[in-house]
């Protein structure tokens, strides 16, 4: 009997160990669970969103638009005969300059000439029986009627001797005004028929350039304004256009202005046929807001920016929510007219984080390579994300951006020394230097002719 009490003291002791082994190891898992569980929301509370910043920045705004357009001559027309004939005389060599009025082609002039002749004689015994005629009437010799027929005859032979010179005239070819003769189509001895192409002649003394521009600038281009432009074919030589024209008319299809520019190429650098660049500046503004073009958040019909200042909290930045009026826009920049001042620090990367002001934020510059173990909160090179990190950001910003500030400044008109730059890259190439220009400017008229 004392045996079996042993025996079952034993196993109760047995049963009673593994119980509490089994709740051990039970437990064990669920308490780390719970840790990590507990640990995960404040490790989520320590991450704050992470933002990229620009400094707002003052440069000089250049107000222009770009476009494209082809160069053609001021005048230029294909010279062909009014009359058929054969032709007698070339008086031009391909590509020469002439004058107005010069005789450029002379055709077969036997039987006009001839004609001519007979014209001449005719008129003169039409005079001659006219004259005699009135004699006779004053004598009572021959009737009225007589008279009449004589001065009748007189008339028709005064007719055919103008047909015969117009007709004679029409037999030679003349430059309608000066210019450049172009490579002629035809040779002595060719039958050419009335409307048949002989040669083009054009004046590039000044060249026009046309294109256009979107309808929104048709209020500020006008008369005599100055556009810049660049040639394809004649790199790092800048010319100079005045506008002469524009179009009244508005393009329905393409809501665009035609207008109109002449060029000044007394030195005979430039072509009809060319491709030309053109930049149409309208004016500048110097010490202009500027702010990177992410930064912009249209929304409901109004424009915002984020901006990033200090928080309440030592080292915190938090965001606010600007409302701003926005002016020119250039490539990557656009200008703030109202709702910030220069030094501010925006956010231009990461808005879709920030809902509601206040949220406090980290700053990071995303353009550098990563390198060392970042800090607790996130910051370049272990740093803290605090006041001192964002004009750090935010300068990094606006240095990145400075090239366009260059190109606006290197726009501003400067078209009195446009025929300067015309000249400097033949120096430099090695060819001879470019005459300087004489006499009045063919693009300008009346009391500016001499510019």
């Amino acid at each position: 009997m004392a045996y079996n009490k042993k025996y079952a003291l034993i196993a109760l002791i047995g049963v009673g160990v593994a119980s509490g082994v089994a709740w051990w190891v039970q437990r064990q898992p669920s308490t780390k669970t719970d840790a990590a569980v507990q640990t995960a929301p404040a490790a989520g509370g320590a991450r704050t969103p992470a933002v990229e910043v620009a400094k707002v920045d003052s440069i000089t705004l250049v107000d222009e638009t770009q476009s494209v357009g082809s160069l053609r001559s001021r005048q230029g027309v294909m010279l062909r005969p009014e009359v058929a004939g054969r032709v007698s005389k070339i008086l031009f060599n391909d590509g020469q300059r002439v004058h107005k009025g010069q005789v450029l082609v002379q055709f077969d002039d036997q039987l006009p000439a001839a004609q001519l002749s007979q014209a001449k004689a005719e008129m003169s015994i039409a005079e001659s029986n006219h004259k005699r005629n009135q004699e006779l009437v004053a004598q009572n010799f021959i009737s009225k009627r007589s008279l009449d027929e004589s001065a009748a005859a007189l008339e028709v032979a005064q007719a055919k001797l103008a047909l015969a010179q117009a007709t004679l005239q029409r037999l030679k070819v003349l430059a309608p005004f000066d210019g450049v003769m172009g490579l002629r189509q035809v040779n002595v001895g060719d039958y050419l028929k009335d409307g048949t192409d002989i040669v083009n002649i054009e004046d590039i003394d000044a060249v026009l350039v046309d294109f256009r521009l979107p309808e929104r600038f048709q209020a500020k281009i006008r008369s005599g304004q100055k556009a810049q432009l660049t040639i394809d074919a004649l790199p790092g030589r800048p010319f100079t256009a005045v506008v002469q024209a524009i179009d009244p008319l508005i393009d329905a299809n393409g809501r665009s202005v035609g207008v109109r520019g002449c060029i000044d190429n007394r030195q005979q650098q430039l072509r009809p046929g060319m491709f030309a660049r053109v930049n149409a500046v309208f004016g500048s503004r110097d010490n202009a807001l500027v702010v990177p073009e992410e930064a912009i958040v249209p929304q409901g019909g109004r424009t915002f920016v984020v901006k990033v200042v200090p928080g309440d909290k030592p080292d915190t930045l938090v965001t606010q929510r600007v409302a701003v009026k926005v002016g020119l826009r250039q490539p990557g920049k656009v200008e703030i007219l109202e709702g910030l001042e220069q030094g501010d620090t925006v956010v231009t990367a990461g808005h879709q984080r920030l809902q509601k002001d206040g949220t406090a934020v980290r700053v990071v510059d995303m353009s550098r390579p990563p390198s060392g173990k970042p800090g607790a909160n996130g910051g370049p090179n272990g740093a803290p994300a605090g006041a001192a990190g964002a004009p750090a950001a935010g300068a990094s910003a606006p240095a990145a951006s400075s090239p366009t500030a260059a190109p606006a400044a290197a726009t501003v008109p400067s078209a009195p020394s446009a025929p300067v730059a015309q000249a400097a890259p033949a120096a430099a190439t090695g060819k001879p230097a470019a005459k300087p220009l004489t006499g009045p400017n063919p693009c300008l008229r009346g009391a500016d002719a001499t510019r």
